[in-house]
């Protein structure tokens, strides 16, 4: 069973960057596939990002492309997600999730194991 726990998420202005980690345990880190989500209230949970298990392709959502980038640690069982020139609309609990396989997944169920989720606010 994979344990994820994410951290680094808390209040940043517009323009602003932030660091997301999710520390996995309990598993084969390096056989997933990993990927961030991200749900705002009232709204579905969408997919952020992925990246795949050796790191070597990811893949992000157009409405972050550009700012935020996913990479992963092998040897700290780690996924991080690096958010630049934030705004408001990034605001949202954001969701690390193990793939069921190793290449970048895109769809929720593609993704059986899950953390609690970290909030980031990013005021105007």
């Amino acid at each position: 069973q994979v344990q994820l726990v994410e951290s680094g998420g808390g209040l940043v202005q517009a323009g602003g960057s932030l660091r997301l980690s999710c520390a996995a345990s309990g598993g084969t880190f390096s056989m997933y596939a990993m990927g961030w989500f991200r749900q705002a209230p009232g709204k579905e949970r969408e997919f952020v990002g992925g990246i795949s298990r050796n790191g070597g392709s990811t893949s992000y959502a157009d409405s972050v492309k550009g700012r935020f980038t996913i990479s992963r640690d092998r040897d700290k069982n780690t996924v991080y997600l690096q958010m630049n020139s934030l705004k408001p609309e990034d605001t949202a609990v954001y969701y690390c999730a193990a793939a069921s396989r190793g290449w970048v997944a895109y769809r929720r169920n593609d993704y059986p194991y899950w953390g609690q989720g970290t909030q980031v606010t990013v005021s105007s």
